[in-house]
């Protein structure tokens, strides 16, 4: 019986190979796959969340349960999937504050983004809204505001949670037009519009999902948007920068992460899945009408943003001194 040749076992080899990675690929998903966001129904992650799993479940004709897991600014959520089986059936609907800021803000956070997570795709972006209630405040624009704001005592900022994209934006705002508001922590963004429309507060950033119906009705006025363009949303308003505040430049990100471990036939197939639902004309229109920016990145692109954000959210952290434990 012939010996088969070096080429030849390679090539058997590499055939094998190959056939499972297709074989693992296209089975699945095999059962439904779990969606953790760490934050309620109705806010932001939730939105983009609930978008991506319908268009999902739609691709695989198998089940995507969003699973809401509030609290601790997401940590809750974050440190479950970290934890959970790497077989690609519990991911995270992560964003910035989970994945870019909270290394900088926790000195004991309970999971290593590096460490703990594959990044499979960023799935969209957000620019903020810089808001105030035009029945308590008079400004118009950024300026007015600045000037109303130095004549007054005190300058009260909503948030919508420590440690999060608006929090820090109140610092940088302070930077930027050379104020001293004092950030004041609410346990949402509708928490914080409440504040606003109680007076308690004199502004806050919100994004553009959640601000634009309440400025498109009249209760509440977009003084800037935080984008280097004007968002189609509230194509109105103009940017900052626009304004003569270029430092005044951020937003935030929502992208989907897996156990780290999980195969990598998966997540190759979870990004060539998810990038092509969210890049749809039908799964891009359902996220612009909510306000954000569709995006579906490759794992690679959404890895860098990562870092790069990492970096960039770590110097205003550093800047304020802030700590969340």
């Amino acid at each position: 019986m012939p010996i088969p040749s070096r080429r030849c076992v390679l090539a058997t080899l590499f055939t094998a190979l190959a056939c499972s990675a297709a074989s693992a690929q296209t089975s699945y998903p095999s059962k439904p796959v779990r969606l953790v966001v760490g934050f309620a129904a109705g806010t932001g992650p939730d939105i983009v969340a609930r978008v991506l799993g319908q268009k999902l479940a739609e691709a695989w004709g198998m089940g995507v349960v969003v699973d809401n897991k509030p609290g601790a600014g997401g940590l809750i959520a974050a440190t479950e999937v970290a934890r959970a089986a790497s077989d690609g059936y519990t991911l995270l609907l992560g964003e910035t504050g989970q994945l870019a800021i909270a290394p900088s803000s926790y000195n004991k956070l309970p999971y290593d983004v590096q460490r703990d997570f594959a990044p499979v795709s960023q799935v969209a972006s957000v620019d903020f809204a810089f808001l105030v209630n035009p029945q308590k405040v008079a400004a118009r624009n950024v300026k007015d505001f600045v000037d109303a704001a130095k004549t007054q005592k005190g300058l009260f900022m909503a948030t919508f949670g420590a440690g999060t994209p608006g929090h820090f934006g109140v610092f940088m705002l302070g930077d930027a037009l050379k104020l001293q508001p004092e950030p004041v922590h609410y346990k949402s963004t509708g928490d914080a519009l409440t504040g606003l429309f109680g007076g308690d507060v004199q502004g806050v950033f919100a994004s553009m999902g959640l601000a634009a119906p309440q400025v498109k009705a009249g209760k509440l006025l977009a003084l800037a948007t935080t984008g280097p363009v004007r968002t189609s949303t509230l194509p109105e308003v103009p940017t900052f920068k626009e304004q003569g505040y270029p430092e005044l430049e951020f937003n935030s990100w929502f992208g989907v992460v897996a156990p780290a471990k999980t195969p990598a036939d998966v997540l190759v197939k979870l990004n060539a899945d998810i990038v092509k639902v969210v890049r749809s004309a039908e799964g891009k229109a359902k996220l612009e009408d909510a306000g954000f920016r569709a995006t579906g990145s490759s794992r690679e692109d959404f890895a860098r943003s990562i870092a790069a954000d990492t970096a960039k959210w770590g110097k205003a952290v550093a800047a304020t001194g802030f700590k969340a434990d």
